[in-house]
């Protein structure tokens, strides 16, 4: 019985996997327009399988309204993580031309001299983008002739791209691991191909957007001999196929691991997958960050006597990255009205201190008000918010001690030093009543 409550947990937690998946991707679809314009049109892609007909869509032509057929199941996957709650990602849709790469190390993949007829026709190139995935598809139209009236076009996705880590946050100094998933359906039957069985060779590249050049700093052509340019920067692909199947469709990895990673190296990743003629690519955002320290000084104690300004506090902030987003606020926490609230004074920030790593570090300032005694015992608080770190922030605090705080009177005072003064006389003479006893009956014993 417990089996059998398993296996149905585990059914019903893969069906509502498969459920999260949106049943309909809104897109535009962005074509040339004309005079250096590009005109956007609105389209849709119908994602959920399945024999009912189609939801009407009277506001799409049915070229631009596209249900999609996903032998290997990339669009389950690329959506398998995608939070219920949150927006669609943004689809934009285009005419996509199959071409040969034009890198010469990815020249053993078209060794024909034309484009094989297979990839005659239309295509279309499909890209996803959110916080949560980055994807791209290309489509093939079917091409037979549908019933009239045509309301949708069916179309099979060959291509598919995608990364569930589009704009990852690494800490200064750690490795970064970028994930790429990909999946490939051949257009050819096992009858009609004459190419050998099994996933064909691929080409995969990782580059670095800067300045609006594309730096190349990976290559890579499993099932290829030919020559590839060299890694860079201690850069690692782990790049091939997950499965074997003789004639398809195919599923691949292409994860991107790159070491130590520094400040130098954040920007936009572009990750293209190569086949004969076809290319997927994606876009990465590699953000660097390092979490500040805080030290304040004075370290424990700040005095001040009633109605005198303490000392001026410095708070110091080190070695973060980036230097944007940092916000320093002071509190005064505890005092006469016993809460957390905005610490007066002037304050002021240094300019900033370039590190060789990349990092940075300042100094915050605060020239506290004169106090009173009522705030003896209060603490000034010096939080720091930053990208790197947690909603609250992290902070360093200092107390308060206030000069004459009116705690025990004077005559207190002078009663309890008087009696801690009789207390140590009492003791002392007792010891020495002790040491004469002490005596007294080893002589009387010598005696004996």
């Amino acid at each position: 019985m417990k089996r059998l409550s398993l296996l149905l947990a585990v059914a019903l937690g893969l069906a509502t996997a498969v459920s999260a998946r949106p049943a309909v991707i809104e897109c535009w679809f962005v074509e040339d327009a004309g005079g250096g314009k590009l005109a956007k049109k609105p389209a849709a892609l119908l994602l959920r399988q399945g024999t009912e007909s189609p939801p009407p869509r009277p506001d799409l032509a049915p070229e631009r309204y596209l249900k999609v057929h996903d032998p290997a199941g990339a669009l389950q996957a690329a959506f398998r993580r995608y939070p219920r709650d949150a927006p669609a990602p943004h689809c934009e849709m285009s005419f996509y031309v199959p071409l040969p790469a034009s890198a010469k190390w990815l020249s053993g993949l078209t060794p024909e001299q034309s484009c094989p007829r297979a990839l005659d026709g239309s295509w279309l190139m499909v890209s996803m983008s959110s916080p949560f995935l980055s994807f791209s598809s290309l489509l093939r139209p079917q091409s037979e002739p549908q019933p009239e009236p045509a309301v949708i076009t069916m179309a099979t996705a060959v291509l598919t791209v995608f990364t569930h880590t589009p704009t990852p946050r690494i800490q200064m100094g750690q490795d970064a691991l970028l994930d790429l998933s990909f999946a490939y359906v051949p257009l050819t039957s096992k009858a009609a191909t004459s190419l050998a069985p099994g996933p064909p060779p691929f080409g995969l590249e990782w580059r670095r957007q800067h300045l609006g050049k594309g730096h190349l700093l990976l290559a890579v052509t499993p099932g290829l001999n030919g020559q590839v340019p060299a890694a860079r920067e201690g850069s690692v692909a782990f790049a091939a196929w997950d499965d074997d199947e003789p004639w398809g469709p195919w599923t691949g990895n292409g994860t991107f691991w790159l070491p130590a990673v520094q400040p130098s190296q954040e920007g936009t990743y572009l990750a293209t997958v190569h086949l004969p003629y076809l290319q997927g690519q994606i876009t990465l955002e590699l953000a660097v960050q390092k979490t500040p320290t805080v030290t304040l000084t004075p370290a424990a104690l700040v005095w001040a006597a009633p109605g005198e300004a303490p000392p001026e506090l410095l708070c110091l902030v080190s070695h973060f990255y980036p230097s944007q987003g940092l916000e320093v606020e002071w509190e005064l926490r505890g005092g006469p009205e016993g809460r957390f609230q905005k610490a007066e004074g002037h304050r002021w920030l240094s300019a900033l201190r370039h590190h060789s790593d990349g990092s940075v570090s300042l100094y915050a300032h605060l020239q506290p008000p004169p106090v009173t005694s009522e705030q003896h015992g209060a603490r000034y608080a010096c939080r720091v918010h930053h990208p790197s770190l947690p909603a609250l922030g992290r902070s360093a605090e200092v107390t308060l001690q206030v000069a004459g705080f009116s705690g025990p009177s004077l005559e207190d005072g002078i009663g309890l030093f008087l009696s801690a003064f009789l207390l140590l006389g009492l003791l002392k003479a007792l010891s020495w009543a002790v040491a004469y006893l002490t005596t007294q009956n080893s002589m009387e014993k010598k005696t004996e």
